[in-house]
């Protein structure tokens, strides 16, 4: 099935979005920071299962082609994209649907689920984290100048953003993540978790440079019920690197 683009009015803003396949299971792709349906969910858009899944990614307000506005990050910018994204699936007709999120899509995922239990049917995270810790800023910290990272990463965005506003916003992001830090526990979502109650499925890669693993194991033992995999080889990426292994255990915890 082909992958149809578009763009629809939420919250005052106009939000782009992918769309391809006709099952009857809608989920939806939520892209971590800088990061829109196009550079991060190439894989699952083009070979999840079409027949049993309606697959929609989106682009957060100020990412990929939901630009304007531009991208900033206020202490409440998770909750606000856990409400464009809902608000956005609700505008495309469907009633209930399921959330993969990635890295800070992941994050949102795991407040959109908290605080819309109705909508959501299960839950899929990997690279999320639901505090920050002192250490983690010393990571953010790290990939705060976008001229060290490396080509292959770099390029595509680039690309989309020309150096410029990516290298801005890049800082911008690591600045409003790092202010969760000065939270009491660093929390961002941390109270959220208990209330969520669909199925939750949590993968993490052993060797995500960007993400201690103490994160999903927190995630993981604050969500009742539900189910972790540590991928060994897995990176933050692991979803692209690992695609076929990847698309295989997400579409057998949705059926």
């Amino acid at each position: 099935t082909s992958i149809r683009s578009a763009k629809i009015q939420v919250n005052g803003v106009h939000l782009h979005y992918q769309q391809t396949g006709e099952g009857s299971h809608a989920v939806l792709l939520l892209p971590g920071m800088l990061g829109s349906g196009q550079t991060d969910f190439g894989p699952q858009l083009k070979s999840m299962n079409k027949q049993l899944f309606t697959i929609v990614a989106w682009d957060p307000r100020g990412y990929g082609k939901s630009i304007p506005p531009s991208r900033d990050f206020p202490p409440d910018f998770f909750e606000r994209d856990a409400k464009d994204a809902v608000d956005l699936m609700q505008a495309l007709k469907f009633k209930k649907f399921s959330l993969l999120g990635w890295s800070d899509g992941g994050i949102t995922a795991l407040i959109a689920a908290a605080k819309y239990p109705n909508l959501i049917h299960k839950l899929v995270v990997w690279g999320a984290n639901a505090s920050v810790t002192q250490e983690d800023v010393r990571i953010y910290n790290g990939i705060r100048d976008v001229s060290k990272w490396s080509e292959k990463v770099r390029k595509p965005l680039e690309e989309m953003y020309g150096h410029d506003y990516f290298a801005k916003t890049c800082e911008a992001w690591v600045d409003g993540i790092s202010r969760f830090a000065e939270n009491s526990d660093g929390n961002i979502c941390q109270q959220l978790l208990p209330d969520i109650k669909c199925p939750t499925f949590i993968i993490h890669g052993e060797k995500d440079p960007l993400v201690p693993q103490a994160h999903a194991e927190y995630i993981h033992k604050h969500i009742k019920g539900s189910r972790l995999l540590l991928m060994p080889e897995g990176k933050h990426n692991l979803h692209l690197r690992f695609a076929e292994d990847f698309n295989r255990q997400v579409e057998d915890f949705l059926r």
